[in-house]
């Protein structure tokens, strides 16, 4: 039987795996494997000022923009577990699944409780923001998830296309200007650059560096 005293760390360990496991990464990540040392746009106070998770508090937003392969997905992924080890629920979604998703909720009825259970999520992670074709209807799913989310939670965004052009990828322009609102206007931007990472990674393994 486990020491009484030690009781407390099981609960908490127990509760960080469950946040985690509920997560659904598709990756494992973490801050202390972050880069830092390729010129990639990432500043390191902002960095450490956001490992500090403050920015849940405040209910602000994370966009992290950038060409394919610099590590988006990454470092959203490596900020996230930062926000279960505080007790913040936290939940990963590509983009295109989140509205496939909806769609069927929508079908099958379950739109509502769904969106409620989107809602209860402190940290939603909103990965290729823009590789998705947006229509009118899904404009006003995501128009709805971020209403809801906005002054209340958190979202972390990652995209390839540059925030100045995410307006004329919607289709619709007034939701467009209403989901832009709610997202970008409290948010901190991270916008990475340089060469890929995983070109990168890959020549460092094979010349054994």
């Amino acid at each position: 039987m486990q020491p009484s005293h030690l009781q407390p760390f099981a609960i908490l360990n127990f509760g960080l795996e469950r946040r985690i496991k509920q997560a659904r990464f598709r990756q494992q990540a973490s801050m202390e494997d972050l880069d830092l040392r390729a010129p990639r746009g990432l500043d390191k106070t902002l960095i450490t000022s956001l490992c500090e998770c403050t920015w849940i508090r405040r209910h602000m937003n994370v966009i992290i923009t950038g060409p394919t392969g610099v590590g988006k997905s990454y470092l959203a992924t490596a900020l996230a577990p930062k926000a279960c080890l505080v007790g913040h629920n936290v939940l990963y979604q590509r983009l295109s699944r989140l509205l496939d998703e909806l769609r069927i909720a929508r079908a099958d009825g379950t739109r509502g409780k769904y969106l409620v259970k989107l809602s209860k999520i402190s940290v939603l992670v909103l990965d290729d923001w823009g590789l998705a074709k947006l229509t009118p209807e899904t404009q006003r799913d995501l128009l709805e998830v971020l209403d809801d989310r906005h002054g209340n939670d958190s979202t972390i965004v990652t995209s390839q296309l540059p925030i100045d052009e995410w307006h004329e990828a919607m289709p619709d322009p007034t939701l467009a200007d209403a989901i832009l609102d709610r997202l970008i206007h409290n948010a901190y931007r991270i916008e990475l650059r340089g060469e890929s990472m995983r070109k990168r990674n890959a020549i460092l393994h094979e010349t054994g560096q």
